[in-house]
């Protein structure tokens, strides 16, 4: 959740949030698919239900906000979650009759390092709040872990999780149309087309 961009142009939180996950996934897999039985695990957050995607915003600034305020950045992350989820609906339906499964999820709140940037003194309310309220990292992991690991989960290939279990997604991660358009368009923005 950082103001910026990448070595390759895109905004931070677009490049390093979708876009890393998007090329990295289909960079290897061949080498999943080769395997036999795989598990592809993206974790966003349950704040996509506040994010939406603007092709015209991508397009023209390669990046999902056009402002660097924290409301923007904030907003990014949202809209990166939300293509999080969507790529793990495409990536779904691609791998559909293959031996690899995909899952998204959202880890639970968790007390990371995510504002280690933000000065001190706008970081200790932070701090405080997180160690009374937040998930540990430990915690936070599980979901993550019952993705990876739990038997049976292989019919529910393409959906999103939440404390362990099935989980509703926003109406806007639920559309097919949004999800092929923006799988087309990370690959362009990749070089893969």
């Amino acid at each position: 959740m950082e103001a910026g961009k990448t070595e390759d142009g895109f905004g931070m939180t677009f490049g390093v949030s979708h876009l890393g996950h998007f090329l990295l996934t289909l960079l290897l897999l061949d080498r999943l698919k080769a395997t036999g039985q795989s598990r592809i695990i993206i974790v966003s957050s349950k704040l996509h239900h506040l994010g939406s995607v603007d092709f015209n915003t991508l397009n023209t600034h390669r990046e999902l906000v056009t402002g660097q305020s924290l409301w923007h950045l904030f907003m990014a992350y949202c809209h990166s979650k939300l293509c999080n989820v969507l790529f793990t609906r495409e990536l779904a339906n691609r791998l559909e009759g293959s031996s690899v499964t995909c899952y998204s999820l959202h880890p639970g709140v968790v007390a990371t390092e995510l504002g280690r940037n933000i000065n001190f003194w706008m970081r200790l309310p932070i701090l405080i709040f997180s160690k009374l309220f937040f998930l540990t990292p430990e915690g936070g992991a599980q979901t993550t872990l019952h993705c990876a690991l739990q038997e049976g989960l292989e019919p529910l290939s393409g959906r999103y999780f939440s404390f362990c279990s099935l989980s509703k997604v926003s109406d806007k991660a639920r559309d097919d149309g949004l999800a092929k358009k923006l799988w087309e368009v990370s690959e362009r923005m990749c070089g893969l087309s």
